[in-house]
């Protein structure tokens, strides 16, 4: 009974939901769209990009929104889920975190690249902090592959979580990045203690 309340709540949420209304009339697959376009409207992440790696990206609005804006570049997108294809954009289906995945990412642009962008979270348990934890590793994996594989003006955007783990990811993302900025978009729901991390420059 518990379960059917929750998803009812979850429904008439989804109904009220200005950014989910508009996502279906402009053509896009989810919401998070506006996280991403919001991002780039305060932070210009996309000036000057050619090559982009999109982590997490089913059910595929990041790939959207960086298809219409990177022109004669070089797009991958990544998700253990299956999407549908984007136009534009390389799609590989496989777990991030595996080693031959990221091969697989690194073979297909055999060059450093211009930006990575992770949505990627972990299905939420219910329990904020393990929630935090193990998203936050999610991030600190991402930030070392973008490390090793972004050129020197290049930029790392991803979500993470308000908890034990935040300071720990900025600290380290600062040894790593020149400039580091955190940033709750208007679009990210009001009750969601995500966040993004928005890195430029490698040190």
């Amino acid at each position: 009974m518990k379960k059917n309340k929750i998803s009812k709540n979850w429904i008439n949420k989804q109904r009220r939901d200005i950014y989910v209304r508009k996502s279906k009339i402009e053509g896009y697959r989810s919401r998070a769209i506006y996280k991403l376009k919001e991002i780039d409207e305060k932070f210009k992440i996309l000036k000057n990009v050619v090559t982009a790696i999109d982590l997490g990206a089913a059910p595929g609005s990041w790939s959207q929104y960086l298809s219409q804006k990177i022109n004669h570049g070089k797009i991958l997108a990544i998700d253990i889920l299956e999407f549908q294809e984007i136009n534009k954009v390389h799609q590989l289906i496989g777990d991030f975190t595996n080693e031959n995945s990221k091969e697989k990412i690194r073979d297909y642009f055999n060059k450093k690249v211009d930006l990575v962008v992770s949505d990627m979270a972990v299905n939420t348990t219910g329990n904020k902090n393990l929630d935090s934890i193990v998203t936050g590793e999610l991030c600190m994996d991402a930030m070392t592959f973008s490390k090793n594989q972004l050129n020197y003006n290049g930029k790392f955007i991803s979500k993470l979580f308000m908890g034990k783990s935040f300071n720990e990811i900025v600290s380290e993302a600062k040894k790593i990045f020149k400039e580091v900025s955190i940033f709750k978009p208007p679009s990210s729901r009001k009750d969601s203690k995500e966040s993004f991390i928005i890195c430029k420059i490698l040190r």
